[in-house]
């Protein structure tokens, strides 16, 4: 039975407008973080060791990038991997 003369008004309109978002939201935020689960964001940079790969890594982004030179990035690479057998 409707008692609305089959007219859902603007409550109505903006209630399902606003219903509309938030489900396609969700739907696009779930498909988001599968993919990043799944993806290579989740992967780490380190060769399995505790801490050394990943301060490895990031001394080469730097080389790479121009900051530091090579003498720097030899010396401060012999230091990381001095101080992981230790």
């Amino acid at each position: 039975m409707m008692y609305w003369d089959g007219n859902m008004g603007v409550w109505g309109y903006i209630l399902m407008g606003v219903s509309v978002v938030l489900f396609w939201g969700a739907i696009i935020t779930a498909l988001v973080l599968l993919a990043r689960s799944l993806g290579a964001g989740n992967r780490r940079h380190d060769s399995g060791t505790p801490g050394g790969g990943v301060a490895e890594h990031l001394l080469a982004e730097r080389f790479a990038r121009g900051e530091i030179d090579e003498s720097e990035y030899s010396a401060r690479l012999t230091v990381l991997r001095r101080g992981r057998g230790a």
